[in-house]
């Protein structure tokens, strides 16, 4: 397979992967063999930095399930995860060149399957990468998945996303995706906290999500979140707040077709900027 992935975000590279070693599901071989021993030095740094960085800044639940995964050591075999993730929420891992194109991504998640990029990003690419690697995708998605109500959020996700497809209203729940799952901050008693993998994964962007006052913080609101654009390339501009994971499931059992025939026509929102009726909420006291 050659085809590579559309992507709805604003980006200026292309996406990066090998698509000739994906199946027609875009599924293909971890082959953990072929990883060097300076790839798993490179990976357990990483595991090490960010273990020290969601402390107090990340969400209770992913909390949780990080302490019981031990595995930031070396790169893991996708099967040891997945061994621990069925027996949890009924969830496998698989392998997938980097980026995929939606269908085949909300297909997966719709099976309870979750996409994990098979390429580690470079040293030079310690601090700050551009789109998901394996990395990204272990650290920062798998550890909810071992959270019930999350977890059925994603699969519900995944079947909404092929009703999307049909009702060509995919752009809008990418959107939903990126500022939930990879960029969702959640209101809790002390305070906000993190639960998008992409802040998750990145030291930059856990400070700034809960500390930076110049980003904008707004309580999540459905139709507010599907007409928002998004940038991939950057910090984010915008990160939407959730009261809970809960909150998350409700919404996205609803219908979204007459959403959709009401937001389709309208430009989207740029993500740098207030609208009328956010309820905007202050930056963190402190970084923690």
């Amino acid at each position: 397979m050659s085809a590579t992935p559309v992507t709805y975000g604003g980006s200026r590279r292309p996406p990066r992967g090998d698509y000739s070693l994906a199946r027609d599901d875009y599924t293909c071989d971890q082959n953990w063999d072929l990883y060097t021993p300076q790839q798993h030095e490179l990976y357990a740094r990483l595991y090490a930095r960010q273990l020290r960085l969601v402390d107090g800044r990340a969400c209770d639940e992913f909390l949780k399930a990080l302490a019981h995964l031990d595995m930031g050591a070396r790169i893991p075999r996708f099967e040891d995860v997945c061994e621990r993730l069925a027996r949890a929420t009924g969830w496998r891992i698989v392998a997938v060149p980097g980026l995929i194109p939606e269908d085949a991504f909300f297909r997966l998640l719709s099976q309870r399957r979750f996409p994990v990029t098979v390429w580690l990003r470079t040293p030079e690419e310690f601090d700050y990468i551009v789109e998901p690697d394996l990395f990204h995708d272990l650290f920062g998605h798998v550890p909810l998945l071992f959270d019930p109500v999350f977890a059925d959020y994603m699969q519900a996700y995944g079947e909404g996303g092929l009703k999307a497809q049909r009702r060509h209203a995919l752009e809008l729940l990418a959107r939903l995706y990126w500022y939930t799952v990879e960029f969702g901050l959640i209101d809790t008693a002390r305070g906000l906290r993190v639960y998008g993998a992409g802040i998750l994964s990145s030291p930059g962007e856990l400070q700034r999500s809960l500390v930076d006052p110049a980003a904008l913080r707004i309580g999540f609101d459905l139709r507010r979140v599907l007409r928002t654009a998004y940038e991939i390339d950057d910090f984010q501009k915008t990160y939407f707040v959730i009261d809970g994971f809960a909150q998350l499931f409700q919404q996205t059992a609803q219908d979204f077709t007459p959403i959709y025939e009401q937001l389709l026509p309208l430009p989207p929102f740029t993500p740098d900027r207030a609208q009328s009726g956010d309820r905007v909420l202050p930056a963190s006291a402190s970084s923690c």
